[in-house]
């Protein structure tokens, strides 16, 4: 996957309200929303409101203030849906050995039942 930011991905489409998407929290910087296909009870997906290709992008680019906030907004979805008590995983995939779908640097956060062995 090259580092060339899509303006017509998906999670773009969704922060311009093109596309709806049903949203669990927001702030200045970051938007949380329900994933459309859920691999667990609680999958939510936290992204920047800004374009950011990926993890290394994000964090090569982004300034302290949106990184801070990015992250305050993963750790207060986390304690909304009640996760933190039993237990959760959080996942970004990167470029095409990482299988990331969208480009666009996104956080799933996984819980509600046991995960499994996160590789076999």
């Amino acid at each position: 996957m090259k580092n060339l930011y899509d303006e017509n991905n998906i999670f773009a489409k969704i922060l311009r309200s093109e596309i709806p998407c049903n949203k669990i929290l927001e702030n200045d910087f970051a938007l949380a929303f329900s994933d459309i296909n859920p691999q667990a009870p609680t999958h939510i997906l936290v992204i920047p409101k800004n374009s950011y290709v990926s993890f290394y992008d994000f964090t090569k680019k982004a300034e302290i203030k949106e990184v801070e906030l990015f992250w305050n907004l993963v750790n207060d979805v986390i304690e909304k849906e009640n996760v933190h008590e039993t237990g959760f995983r959080l996942i970004t995939n990167s470029g095409n050995h990482g299988n990331q779908d969208v480009p666009h640097f996104h956080v799933h956060i996984l819980g509600g039942k046991n995960l499994g062995r996160m590789v076999n």
